[in-house]
Order: structure tokens, then sequence, then C-alpha cells
């Protein structure tokens, strides 16, 4: 199944697979084949099955044949997946059967019984007892996962707390105890064995006198996993659904809220949200200064991790995130964003992860006019470096919005469904660009999209200025690749983007648009420097009439 169209949002299984193709099986005996590069112990297999006839998803299995040897059946769910309506009105997408489905795929994991070397053959086979109506194979991961990690000195268990691994009972309570005894000093550190471990409470800092929404997080703790493929926190509850003492609305029942100086490493957050309207975070809150989360696992849930609360959210809390890290993240299947560095986040890095099949912006700069001092109190300084991003199915995969000092640096970004790979703009009300915003030596393939009523196309670069001027871009060493329109885009609406600077960058295959395109409403200058163009559909550099941006060089 090919797409060369790449039309989003009308149940086009093709537009939403790596490299815009993936194998269908329809009959028993069909298979698809894969022969691995590297020793493996695990697979992940992105699929597609439909969804039942009132909605809600089904299960089936499909076959695992390992060097023509039937392995095991593999579980695949459309539960995660199959939503309808238009992409425009996130919070209006639905689980009911309709017209235009879109977030065809989910993901199924798990680990093998061996480790297999390099060139081991795997099939994926429809075989007589594996019901689906239908397949659909996008790729599979297959990954050597190191042994499950080993209680450090100084962690105290969780199971000291009453905590039972595997037993599918509420451990939110021996969970919450063990992080409390961490804040107040008791112990030294938390420590999650290798399990299932369920959780419907959203971890945080009680506080009685908040009422039903805490809006105090966790601070000053260190909690530790056994890997992300051995320590899973799971719910069974739709976040809509919750009860108790959440700490607020959209944030729901697994997870962690965190204030300040926080470490979490080595796990699994594993949501049960289902649209976007149904919300949900894996970490969410004000962060604070020096929190470090790594190598940690996220699917299910609205956002990945939503950094900052607004400033009239609980003011007395307030404070903006500041030298924060995110490293060895892997982020998949949301219905939102994937991190993003919200409320004048500064100083603050996302490095060596992965993000697919994110709902919004897979990584994002918002620096936000809900702060305490809107002349100090901006996002600055922040960095995305050395991630790799795939198939978010809604928005941008990195976009920046507004703020100082950001980069975008290192990054390979694939198909994007309706919007740009890499989007600096102002909207959605930010403080105003100043400095320098770097974006350099990325890589974009496939990139940008049609989108708002399918009516506005983007480039796989965009820079938008809506209304608020964008100064001191620079752009260099970057490949843009079989982008959907334009490579690189200037869209105005009221702002100027002055002095933009495009060095090194190469430019093939821009399909349905120009290899560097200046719309009617734009208006700024850019300057090119070794810059090279080829085999664009509209022209290599277009000027729009009206447009009031002038290129130069080459």
């Amino acid at each position: 199944m090919a797409d060369p169209l790449r039309t989003f949002g009308h149940t086009n299984f093709a537009t939403e697979s790596s490299g815009r193709q993936s194998v269908r099986l329809n009959s028993t005996g069909q298979y698809v084949e894969f022969t691995s590069t590297n020793q493996a112990n695990s697979i992940v297999v992105r699929n597609s099955i439909p969804d039942s006839p009132g909605g809600g998803g089904q299960e089936a299995t499909i076959s695992l044949y390992i060097n023509g040897t039937f392995a095991q059946k593999i579980t695949l769910s459309s539960r995660n997946s199959w939503l309808y309506g238009t992409t425009d009105d996130t919070e209006g997408l639905s689980n009911s059967p309709q017209a235009n489905a879109r977030r065809l795929f989910d993901e199924s994991n798990l680990l093998l019984s061996q480790s297999y070397p390099p060139g081991t053959w795997f099939k994926l086979q429809r075989d007589a007892n594996d019901g689906a109506q239908f397949y659909i194979i996008d790729l599979i991961d297959l990954e050597q996962v190191a042994p499950a990690l080993s209680q450090p000195a100084g962690c105290t268990s969780i199971t000291q707390y009453g905590a039972v691994p595997n037993d599918n009972i509420d451990d939110s309570a021996a969970i919450q105890r063990a992080v409390t005894d961490d804040e107040n000093g008791v112990i030294s550190c938390v420590w999650i064995p290798a399990g299932q471990w369920r959780q419907e409470q959203k971890i945080l800092s009680p506080d009685p006198t908040r009422g039903n929404y805490n809006q105090k997080g966790i601070r000053n703790a260190v909690i530790r996993g056994a890997g992300m493929w051995h320590t899973r926190l799971y719910t069974n509850t739709e976040p809509q659904n919750v009860q108790g003492n959440i700490n607020h609305p959209h944030e729901g029942n697994v997870g962690f809220d965190i204030d300040d100086n926080t470490q979490i490493s080595d796990l699994a957050i594993f949501g049960m949200t289902t649209n976007r309207a149904n919300r949900g975070h894996g970490i969410n809150g004000r962060l604070g200064k020096n929190t470090r989360i790594s190598n940690v696992w996220i699917e299910h849930v609205n956002v990945g991790a939503w950094v900052g609360r607004d400033y009239s959210d609980t003011p007395a809390y307030w404070n903006p995130g500041d030298g924060i890290e995110f490293s060895g993240m892997r982020i998949r299947n949301t219905y939102a964003d994937g991190i993003n560095f919200a409320n004048s986040t500064r100083n603050s890095r996302v490095f060596n992860s992965s993000f697919r099949t994110t709902g919004d912006d897979s990584l994002a700069v918002w620096s936000s006019t809900y702060v305490r001092d809107q002349a100090t109190d901006i996002g600055h300084d922040n960095h995305f470096t050395n991630n790799t991003i795939q198939l978010p199915w809604r928005a941008n995969g990195i976009a920046i919005y507004g703020g100082y000092g950001n980069t975008a640096e290192n990054n390979l970004i694939y198909d994007t469904m309706n919007y740009p790979g890499i989007m600096l703009a102002t909207d959605h009300s930010p403080q105003p660009f100043s400095g320098t915003t770097l974006l350099a030596n990325n890589g974009l393939y496939r990139c940008g999209g049609v989108f708002w009523g399918e009516a506005q196309e983007f480039g796989a670069i965009t820079i938008f200025a809506p209304g608020r001027d964008i100064p001191g871009v620079v752009i260099r060493d970057t490949d843009i690749m079989d982008s959907t329109y334009d490579g690189i885009q200037f869209k105005g609406g009221g702002g100027n983007m002055p002095g933009v600077t495009i060095t090194n960058v190469r430019i093939d295959r821009s399909n349905n648009g120009a290899g560097i395109l200046a719309m009617a409403s734009a208006r700024g200058s850019a300057t090119l420097t070794n810059v090279t163009i080829t085999n664009s559909s509209t022209g290599n550099i277009v000027i729009e009439p009206g447009s009031q941006f002038q290129i130069t060089g080459g």
C-alpha cells in the first residue's frame, strides 16, 4: 500500500505509515517478513486492525514465526486507535465509528523467550486462527533489551509499603507513601522493581488544604525502576472516569505530578486515554529546578510530559521549569504533545529520545503569556538535540512559539501528516521572539501537509508570523527531502521575519510545492548561502505576487 498524494484523515493507511507505505494482510497465509540487522530479544509491531463495530476497539492475534518456525502469538489491539471526525477539532474527535477515520495505528510490544542474532528472519503471518478482518503492518522494532536492573543501594522498595506486582490490584497508595517518605527524608530513594504495577491515582504531594484538586507536585524525590521494559505503571481506568484526589481534571490518574528537583528513571507509564477530550498526562507539573527524567517509556496518554502551569493556577506554588533534562525518552501513541516546555521553561533540554505517533507537537517550546511577569518570565535557552521523531498525526515534529536562545539540532523528523516537520510561529499567543533561534543539522523526510479545513498547505519547515515578528532565525546544515508541499515556507499575517539566514541546506523533491516559498502574506528577508534545491514541483524559489519578502543569495 502506497500513497503518493498523502491524503490524511480519510481512512488512508498509507499516509499514516512510515515511508508512506505499509503491508496489508487480507487472507490466511499472507505474511510480511523482516530480516534483523542487530541482536534482538524483543519486538514492537506498529499495526492497524479494524475497530469494533460500535467503536472502542478489539483485540486479535497474529502469528510470529522466527527463521520459519512458529514462535508465538502476538496480541494486537485497536482500542487506542481509530478516531473519527475532523482533526481541526481535536476535542471533538470521537471513538464512535463514522466516515473519515484517522489515528489508525497502534503498537504491540513483547519480550521474546531468547535473544536472536543479526540475520534472523521474523515473519508476521495471518494464520487460520488469527481473527481480524485485515492486518496492516507498518514496521517492527527489534531491540536487545538488557536484563532488569537490580535494586540500588540506599533505595527502598515499594513492596515494603505493601505494593504487589502483577496482581492487578491498585498500588497507588503504596507508591504514594513511599514517595512521600522520600520527600520527607524518611528514605533516600524509591525503588519500583520489575513487574506490572497498577496505578489509579497520580503520584503527588498530598495537601489536605487544597480540596478536590491538589495542585502540588512532588519535590526532592528519586524514583527508580528496573528498566523501561521491566517496570511498568499502568491503569485500568480512562482518565475521565477517575475518582478521588487528582491534581487537575486533565492530568489524569497515571504517572507523576512534579514540582521541583525530582529524578525519575528506568520505567514505563502506560495510560488508558482513548481520545484527547479525555485527557490524562504521563508527567506534568511545574517540574521546577534540576528535575531529571531518563529512560522512561510513555504511551496511551494525552501528553507525554507537560512542563509548566499557569501562574494563576495556585500562584503560591508557581515556579518555571529551569535546568530540566529529559533523556532516553520513548514517547509513543499520544493524543496531544510529546513533551511541551511551556510557561517560561528555560535552560532545559530533551536529548537522545524518540517520539512516534504523537497527536500534537512531538517537541515544543511554548513561551506562553500565562506567567507571573511577562517582562522576565520568557521561555529561553531550551534545546532539542539528537532526537528521532516519526509520524506525528497532528501538528509539528518540533515547534517553537516565542522566546529566545531556543534550538533544535541534530534531529531526524519523518512523515508528518498535516503540519511542518519544524515550525516557528507566533500563534497561540506566545511571548515575543528575540535573539537567535537556531535550527541546525536536522534531517526532515516527507514532512509538511495540509490542514485547517484541508485548505492551508504547510512546508517541511514553516516560519509563520501571524501577529508578532520572528527575528533572528538561523537554519543551517539541514537536509529537507521528499516534502509533501514546500521545503521551506514563509507565511505571514501581520508579523515580520527579518534577516533569516539559510546556509548549507539541501532541498530535494518538494512534491506539490516550491523548494522555498514566500507566500503573499509574508514580510521579511532571507539570505541563502550554499543552498541546493532540486526537483521542485512549482519552482526552486517562488515569491508570490504581493509578498513583501526578499530572498537573496543562493
